[in-house]
């Protein structure tokens, strides 16, 4: 999940109908869902499964495949049917670290939180070498350096600083800015000025990668050993960490790249700087898997039950892979976690759906929601030629957990102005728990953007944001002890009575926006 962030939607929407209708929202249910769910919760068992008994989730990765055959026998214990990995196209070749050992020995000892990025090769062994700071500004710069990067560890000289913030780590929304949320209205949007600030990010971007990159080339072609980066945000023991390049099964290890806190880091910048020789002891050793290159997606249903309806399709889902600083818990064992037990809760009630119910756990997401997208392109439609698969026209909502851990408190209508007031009637049960809050923007990076590019109705619960950004998403903070129980029950007693709601009780599926075009880059957002 990239970072979350509000912001007005790209588009104008023109409901052809707008439903004003009475939802029938079955109160002994709602009442026999929150029973379950708060008294008779499973969901932190779950979430042990998939953080410390499987470890991190990288696609493809044994961590990852341990979580999802987890998951799928999980589900199948409670009464889902036709679970499975299901395959949604090739991913490439997955990665695992298999030992981190990094200390520095001169000018005096001190072992080191590091964490080697994924998709790095390894040292070969332990080693003992200089550090050498790399001062250039530009690739142009890096001539300096030839012929002098054998055998040595590189670190870029840092100009930016460590800003003491006084702002708690973990916030939950107020009513003030739940009541800005709501409040939020569909307005058009200069396309040209946000195209003018997307390129030059990308240009800034582009240039700060090119140099890295001509580093790393040099790097290996004169047999460096490793490489430190970090950034400020790196500070007190959090290290965020993800990939050091591209992981093709044609493409070669990526040079080892070790993500260092800030002030390790600095250490080490300040002693290069005063001249004070830096050395080194390094031992990594890791491992790349290329005999299975799929993807793998874990999908499971509770049949529908209705003649009429059974046929249609309510899905709710979460992203399983993560990436390797942690455990993945809050992005997004949280998303993962919530939903099985929302089809937990469901099964230990004993509904039986009108419609179909189906969980989704994707793979690939942290890579650019690849396992969404590859279901959603091969079960519903290319967003790259919008020709509809009959599952389309059968298909009803999509629901999506992808925030951390923190407790919802309401839904992202993705644009969908037509469905306010029914989710309003739907949240209605669970405002004493502090859902109701509906606001027309969106939320970026999850997977529910997959079905919304195809014109399916595809939505992301608001939740409390907590500790996500500052300390756990993409971090080695991200693990079970950073989840809060109170919250993932509430999420899933809430993500059960929607689907519910949707599956069982209403009588025509879910409004839908204007059908959009065809998009030729294959993604749709």
């Amino acid at each position: 999940m990239k970072y979350f962030k509000i912001y007005i939607l790209f588009f104008l929407f023109i409901p052809s109908i707008i439903f004003a209708q009475t939802e029938k929202v079955d109160t002994n249910i709602m009442n026999q869902i929150r029973k379950e769910g708060l008294q008779n919760s499973k969901v932190m068992n779950i979430a042990f499964n998939l953080t410390d008994a499987s470890g991190p989730r990288l696609t493809a990765s044994p961590g990852f495949m341990r979580a999802a055959n987890y998951a799928k026998d999980q589900l199948t214990k409670w009464g889902l049917v036709n679970a499975m990995l299901d395959p949604w196209g090739d991913f490439g070749k997955s990665w695992e670290l298999e030992k981190s050992y990094v200390a520095m020995t001169a000018p005096w000892y001190k072992s080191l939180e590091a964490y080697p990025k994924v998709w790095t090769g390894g040292t070969g062994g332990l080693q003992n070498a200089e550090v050498i700071l790399i001062t250039a500004k530009d690739s142009a710069g890096l001539d300096a350096y030839r012929g002098k990067l054998a055998g040595k560890i590189l670190i870029m000289d840092r100009s930016d600083t460590y800003k003491l913030s006084f702002a708690p780590d973990a916030t939950r929304y107020s009513d003030e800015q739940l009541d800005s949320m709501a409040n939020i209205k569909m307005e058009p949007i200069d396309t040209a000025a946000m195209r003018k600030r997307r390129e030059e990010f990308r240009s800034r971007f582009r240039g700060e990668q090119s140099m890295l990159n001509s580093l790393k080339s040099m790097a290996i072609g004169e047999g460096a050993i490793a490489m430190f980066t970090s950034s400020p945000r790196n500070h007190d023991g959090t290290i965020f960490v993800q990939q050091a390049g591209p992981y093709k099964v044609t493409d070669p290890a990526n040079f080892l790249d070790i993500a260092l806190q800030w002030e390790d880091y600095m250490t080490i910048v300040r002693l290069l700087r005063n001249n004070v020789p830096v050395k080194m002891d390094i031992d990594v050793e890791t491992k790349f898997f290329n005999d299975d290159t799929k993807g793998y997606n874990v999908i499971a249903e509770i049949p529908g039950t209705d003649k009429k309806l059974k046929d249609e399709v309510v899905m709710l889902g979460g992203h399983l892979d993560s990436w390797q600083g942690g455990t993945g818990a809050t992005d997004t064992g949280a998303g993962s976690m919530v939903m099985m037990e929302a089809v937990r809760i469901l099964k230990a009630i004993g509904i039986k759906p009108r419609r179909t119910i189906r969980i989704a756990l994707w793979s690939g997401e942290e890579e650019g929601l690849l396992g969404s997208r590859g279901y959603v392109k091969k079960t519903f439609a290319d967003p790259a030629d919008m020709k509809l698969l009959p599952a389309h026209e059968k298909f009803a909502a999509y629901f999506n957990v992808d925030n951390g851990t923190g407790k919802i408190r309401g839904v992202y209508l993705q644009g969908n102005e037509a469905v306010r007031p029914i989710f309003q009637q739907w949240l209605v049960p669970f405002n004493d728990l502090g859902a109701k809050t509906l606001t027309i923007s969106n939320t970026g990076g999850t997977d529910h953007l997959s079905f919304d590019a195809v014109g399916l109705p595809g939505f992301q619960f608001i939740q409390d944001p907590l500790e996500y950004g500052t300390r756990n998403h993409h971090s080695n903070m991200d693990v079970y002890d950073h989840l809060q129980e109170d919250d993932l029950k509430q999420a899933a007693v809430i993500v059960a009575a929607f689907v519910y709601d949707d599956a069982a009780m209403r009588e025509t599926k879910l409004p839908r926006k204007e059908l959009p075009k065809a998009n030729p880059n294959g993604r749709g957002f």
